[in-house]
């Protein structure tokens, strides 16, 4: 452009902003755009137009009085002073009555000295100027102005016309079909048609300089697929029409552990050392996990809960095992020390529907059917599992109450790598909870939930060929185990102190348990608290649990507390290596407890056995710290001592009559380094050393030393586990 040119734009900018100027000087009363002036009869005055006729307008009373406030109230006299007595009679008429009366009692004593005549002091002689008196009187009250009732200005006074009314302008977001039609030349002049207000670009913002990652509006428009930007297959901006979302997720997970357990040699021992019944017990295990969510969902979520949503997460997995002893990968010693298997799931597969609003709060009923991920409470005592369901959820006043009614048809799991598959096991399992938020202090969440564990009785094998239903231990006979579980947890602050807690009341009954050798009725507790306190950067931690446990194996009632599909997040998980840990119990082929579990319940297998509620159950006091050392990183350390509760049910399956009860002493360190400040990349390490005590070295009485050389009649001095986790995600 030419500087005439320049010029010429510029002078036509000022006499148009001078046209609009003298114009509204002109006609100041002109409407302006979107306002309507109305040409109608105005109404007439309150004064000239009363709907009840016959009877004046009414004032609304005030709403709110004036309270009583009493004032003291000073008069000083002003005019003529009384007159002193000598001059002043108030009877003048008494001097000229001549009748006296008789005195009615006649006085026998002496007159007393005179009341009266002493001198009084200066201010009181009379005459007296300037009295005062003073009086206590009630204060008027001011007349109060109410909204609504003070007197209008003249320009608010009926009658009014020509009032004006600015009309609701609908804004429409997106390009107009019509203006598409008729091309280009039919938009107004300077201005640039957008889509939709998604494509208008953000202004170029950067916070750091020398930290791109911490900069999500350094680009004026959505990227692809960056994961520290606006991103597009992020869910960031729309994929279809205005509201259609794609959010997309890649992840690798990759877990290595190194063990020690006790582990049978069985008869074809792998090493000579190996001694009659244990044999060398370390262990290493690698599992990669690959994942792909993708999740389309309609709905802008900021606002509002999703339309609807399709959600599928394929994992494909390979792990290795490798041990020192035979028969542990598989119950034919011909399959050797090791083991390598891969597996591909379609773990996550499930529709969302809402169903509706309940508020203008955004209130909602919503469903959701496929596989799903669900945990029935805050630590995962009972129930926490991705499987087939249909579940009904939602909120209810002003998101005070959650509540979640979910039926599970559940699948079996593939052995080694405990992801889905899609035969049936013929197991069904119902839950209901409702949460509570605030429920006696703000910040204490409550929940009250209900369970039904219906699995009835099959014959399975897992995939490494060992018989995990029924569980060969006693009487080995298909049978049907219906539980139900009333529960009562919680989890938040009552002040500065935390609280997480959580009471389950089990009843139910098995047809024929394997080690009472008959029909059981199930009467089981388990119960649970952490409580916790923050001081600056440190979390101190006090952790108690209980699981009840059968006193009496061989009676006709169960005690022994066991729970569905349990991960509890507890006392030390995932670096304490009891809670992590699975144990076979020696010379059986049942586990005195399953990996990621708390529970000591004797049973084959957390996912493809089925529930045993003949068991010694547990007593747990524990103490443990997190520490914020950074940012980045976080430390855990935690101290539980722990012990059977009954050794019964352990007595009948070993045929024994000596099983101390005490387990040992549990200790565990770990750390949390995150070295993005996000979750893309998470880095878990830790280990967990279990020093046995007189009940350990009572079951698994022989065993090789720690140098690994043998030594009959000698349990190892220490167990352990160690892991390391590394999770990338986009």
């Amino acid at each position: 452009m030419t500087r005439w040119g320049g010029v010429l734009v510029v002078s036509s900018c000022c006499v148009i902003a001078a046209s609009c100027v003298l114009a509204e000087q002109a006609e100041p009363d002109r409407a302006k755009p979107h306002q309507v002036v109305s040409q109608g009869e105005p109404p007439r005055s309150p004064v000239e137009f009363n709907p009840d006729t016959g009877q004046p307008p009414l004032l609304p009373p005030p709403l709110e009085t004036e309270p009583l406030t009493l004032q003291i109230r000073v008069t000083v006299s002003k005019g003529e002073p009384p007159v002193p007595p000598p001059q002043f009679n108030p009877d003048p008429g008494a001097s000229q009555s001549s009748a006296q009366p008789p005195p009615f009692f006649k006085p026998e004593f002496q007159q007393g000295p005179s009341y009266g005549e002493e001198p009084l002091q200066g201010a009181l002689v009379l005459p007296r100027y300037n009295v005062e008196l003073k009086e206590i009187v009630p204060v008027e009250p001011q007349q109060k102005t109410f909204a609504g009732l003070e007197p209008l200005s003249a320009s608010l006074q009926l009658p009014r016309s020509k009032v004006r009314i600015n009309e609701l302008i609908e804004h429409k977001w997106e390009e107009p079909d019509y203006l598409r039609q008729q091309g280009s030349g039919a938009y107004p002049t300077n201005t640039v048609p957008v889509v939709d207000r998604w494509k208008v670009p953000f202004a170029q913002w950067q916070r750091y300089t020398d930290r791109p990652a911490e900069t999500p509006y350094q680009h004026a428009t959505a990227a692809l697929w960056a994961p520290y930007q606006q991103s597009i297959l992020k869910g960031d901006a729309p994929v279809i029409g205005q509201d259609i979302f794609l959010d997309l997720t890649a992840e690798s997970e990759t877990l290595f552990q190194s063990r020690r357990l006790p582990t049978g040699s069985g008869v074809s021992a792998q090493s000579p050392g190996s001694t009659e019944f244990f044999g060398r017990g370390d262990e290493e295990f690698l599992s990669q996990n690959l994942s792909f969510t993708a999740d389309l969902f309609q709905g802008e979520t900021v606002f509002q809960p999703v339309h609807w949503r399709l959600l599928v997460e394929p994992v494909y997995n390979v792990n290795y095992l490798s041990t020192e002893e035979r028969g542990i990968v598989s119950p034919n010693p011909q399959s050797g020390t090791d083991r390598l298997r891969e597996y591909f799931a379609m773990q996550q597969m499930f529709g969302e529907l809402h169903l509706g609003d309940l508020s203008d709060n955004y209130d909602f009923i919503a469903a959701r059917a496929g596989n799903q991920p669900f945990n029935s409470d805050f630590r995962g005592f009972v129930f926490d599992d991705v499987n087939l369901g249909v579940r009904i959820f939602g909120n209810a006043d002003n998101n005070l109450y959650q509540y979640n009614v979910i039926a599970l048809p559940m699948r079996e799991k593939d052995t080694n790598s405990g992801l889905n598959t899609f035969d049936d096991r013929d197991q069904y399992v119902f839950i209901a909870n409702v949460y509570r938020q605030d429920f006696f202090a703000h910040g204490y969440t409550a929940q009250l939930s209900l369970h039904a564990n219906l699995d009835d009785g099959t014959t399975h094998y897992d995939r490494n060929g060992n018989l995990t239903r029924p569980a060969p231990l006693g009487t080995v006979v298909p049978h049907d185990v219906h539980v139900y579980y009333l529960g009562w947890t919680g989890d938040g602050h009552v002040g500065q102190l935390n609280i997480s807690h959580a009471f389950y009341e089990a009843l139910g009954r098995d047809d024929l348990n394997g080690l009472a050798g008959q029909a059981v009725d199930i009467n089981a507790q388990m119960a649970a608290v952490e409580l916790s306190y923050d001081r600056d950067w440190i979390r101190y931690k006090l952790s108690l649990f209980y699981a009840s446990g059968d006193r009496k194996s061989e009676n006709g009632t169960a005690t022994g507390f066991d729970g569905i599909v349990d991960n509890p997040q507890f006392a030390g998980a995932p670096f304490s290596f009891w809670v992590s840990q699975g144990i076979d119990l020696a010379g059986t082929s049942v586990a005195l407890k399953q990996p990621d579990s708390l529970l000591p319940d004797l049973r084959t297998s957390k996912t493809e056995g089925q529930a045993n509620f003949v068991n010694p159950g547990l007593f747990l006091v524990g103490i443990g710290t997190d520490v914020d050392v950074t940012p980045k990183l976080r430390g855990f350390l935690n101290v539980n001592y722990l012990w059977f509760a009954e050794t019964d049910p352990i007595k009948t399956a070993l045929l024994t009559d000596k099983v101390d009860n005490e387990i040992g002493l549990d200790c565990s360190v770990g750390v949390k380094y995150r070295p993005l400040l996000t979750d893309n990349i998470v880095v878990l390490a830790g280990i967990g050393v279990l020093v046995p005590g007189n009940g350990y070295r009572d079951i698994f009485g022989q065993g090789p030393g720690i140098t690994g050389t043998g030594g009959s009649g000698k349990t190892d001095d220490f167990l352990y586990s160690g892991l390391v986790k590394l999770v990338f995600t986009y």
